[in-house]
């Protein structure tokens, strides 16, 4: 129903979608493909239902049943504790007093209500999505309620995150990793799957369908606010939002309507888990090389777990690192207690509770305005990336999806394989 195509920055190689395209066809570069919509600028569509009111810049060609979109307020209580006369929050999450109703408490959704819609030469195989726990979430709920098959790969430590108001559909199913293992692990499982004929990969970063649902977050901001705002915070793990962030606010410097400049991305990781942090400040495209061991540890301590990805495109052209650079942006941290701090903060001077991911990049608000990083009057969009979930569960019975299966930390090829083929054989 969107009129696009896609576009390798690489060669320039203009196609159209439908088959799933997650590189050039050329295969000749990392770069991360992108989307090129025919309407240049954009139509709030309120005719249509939840995320489709942004279906113009969306790759989508159905529109699911559930969805909800990023809704975006300017603070008062936040604000005026920070002394800010522009502060703008988009709210990804439960509060219906604002009419934000993503059930699954999670921005994910925005990633998941897209992909799912995009065009899909797959649609006769299983889609495979590797997660810290919300994008688990949100895939299954938008799978389940529209019967698309998925199988979910966690880490077991963090499957308390996979739950729903709903029985979900048998179509949803999800496998794990022991405890003691983290994303990066789920993902190696996933990887292994996806070299099987039946299954195939949702493709993360490099999926445009997902960046594209992320960047919602920054057409909710500009057409509620009427300008590119000036500084963009958010929390990373994989910093996949903030790269469709930036490719959101170029698309509105084409629009031509809410001005030319780049808003300044504001990122933010917890402490102790740091990598972009240690390689941004450093000036180093590469990541740094990290003990497997170590980083299991790090992500273990860290309260925001969905922050605890090794392997983000960072390095990539046209990833997180080319997003700061181009922007001028910077990379904060925060410990557990300044997230659960600002958490705490938020839910005192706005009235809703928020995620510890949503938590670090507050704090990260603070930091800088206490620095003096960001000027009083600047217009600051604050990307609170999950929230109401506490709320969520108190009003509503939950669910929570029990493993199909376990798979110890170094399984092999074979032995994943295997016990994939009889759990889609039972």
């Amino acid at each position: 129903m969107t009129d696009y195509v896609l576009e390798s920055p690489c060669c320039g190689m203009q196609f159209a979608d439908g088959d799933w395209a997650l590189d050039c066809p050329k295969k000749d570069s990392t770069a991360l493909i992108r989307t090129c919509y025919v309407r240049r600028q954009l139509r709030v569509r309120e005719e249509l239902p939840g995320l489709y009111k942004f279906a113009d810049w969306l790759p989508i060609s159905r529109m699911l049943e559930g969805s909800g979109a990023p809704v975006t307020y300017k603070s008062k209580g936040l604000a005026k504790e920070l002394g800010l006369t522009n502060l703008y929050i988009t709210f990804n999450g439960y509060w219906p007093e604002k009419g934000a109703l993503m059930l699954t408490g999670t921005f994910k959704e925005c990633e998941a209500y897209s992909v799912c819609a995009r065009p899909n030469r797959n649609s006769d195989k299983v889609m495979v999505v590797a997660s810290a726990g919300n994008t688990a979430r949100a895939f299954a709920r938008v799978c389940s309620k529209n019967k698309i098959p998925l199988l979910l790969c966690v880490p077991q430590d963090c499957m308390n995150s996979v739950w729903s108001s709903e029985e979900l559909d048998p179509c949803v199913k999800l496998v794990g990793t022991v405890p003691g293992s983290d994303y990066f692990d789920a993902i190696r499982i996933s990887n292994i799957i996806c070299e099987m004929d039946e299954f195939y990969p949702e493709g993360g970063a490099k999926n445009v369908a997902r960046r594209d649902g992320m960047g919602t977050t920054v057409l909710s901001a500009v057409t509620t606010i009427g300008r590119i705002p000036d500084y963009y915070f958010q929390a990373v793990g994989s910093g996949t939002g903030a790269i469709a962030a930036w490719e959101a606010n170029k698309r509105f410097i084409e629009d031509g309507r809410y001005g030319n400049h780049l808003m300044k991305l504001m990122v933010s990781q917890n402490i102790p888990f740091v990598p972009m942090y240690e390689a941004w400040k450093a000036n180093s495209r590469e990541l740094f090389p990290c003990d497997a061991a170590v980083a299991r540890k790090q992500a273990e301590e860290i309260c925001a777990k969905v922050l605890s990805n090794r392997k983000p495109p960072f390095s990539m052209p046209g990833g997180l690192f080319d997003a700061l650079t181009e922007t001028k942006g910077e990379v904060f941290v925060a410990t557990n207690e300044e997230a659960l701090q600002a958490a705490d903060m938020f839910l005192r001077l706005e009235g809703a509770d928020i995620e510890p991911a949503a938590g670090v990049a507050t704090a990260s608000l603070i930091q800088a305005v206490r620095d003096g990083k960001v000027a009083k009057d600047a217009v600051i969009m604050l990307n609170i990336t999950g929230g109401g979930i506490q709320r969520f569960k108190r009003e509503n019975r939950l669910i929570y999806k029990s493993p199909d299966f376990i798979f110890p930390m170094e399984a092999s090829e074979g032995y994943v394989k295997k016990m994939v083929t009889e759990l889609y054989n039972k």
